[in-house]
């Protein structure tokens, strides 16, 4: 994803806020979408899960979206077809507000990937 000013992320980040709000009746917050898309990803749809599985997905969802910066490969599914990833390179040290940005950013490229959301 290119680099965004503050402005553009957060802009891009209250217009996916505001389109998953239409969907889901509520505006999610950064953990919740990271287990929507850990749920996108397993692709078993709806579901009741352990809190095991839900830590599981979260993790899933992490590894997808930090893939596209080159720290994961996706290393195919277990015996159970839950998605594996690899890591193949150590994440730089962040702070907290480095780390929400960074999954932000990945999160917003997500969706634009699949065209959930436009500019």
């Amino acid at each position: 994803m290119e680099d965004l000013t503050f402005d553009e992320l957060n802009a891009k980040w209250k217009a996916l806020l505001a389109k998953l709000g239409e969907q889901f009746g509520e505006e999610p917050d950064l953990q919740a979408i990271i287990f929507l898309i850990g749920v996108q990803e397993l692709g078993a749809g709806k579901r009741d899960f352990s809190k095991d599985q839900k830590m599981d997905l979260m993790h899933i969802a992490t590894c997808k979206l930090l893939s596209k910066y080159g720290y994961y490969i996706y290393a195919g599914v277990d015996n159970d077809n839950w998605p594996q990833w690899t890591l193949v390179e150590k994440l730089p040290a962040l702070n907290v507000f480095q780390q929400e940005r960074l999954l932000k950013e990945a999160v917003i490229s997500y969706f634009e990937d699949i065209t959930y959301i436009t500019e």
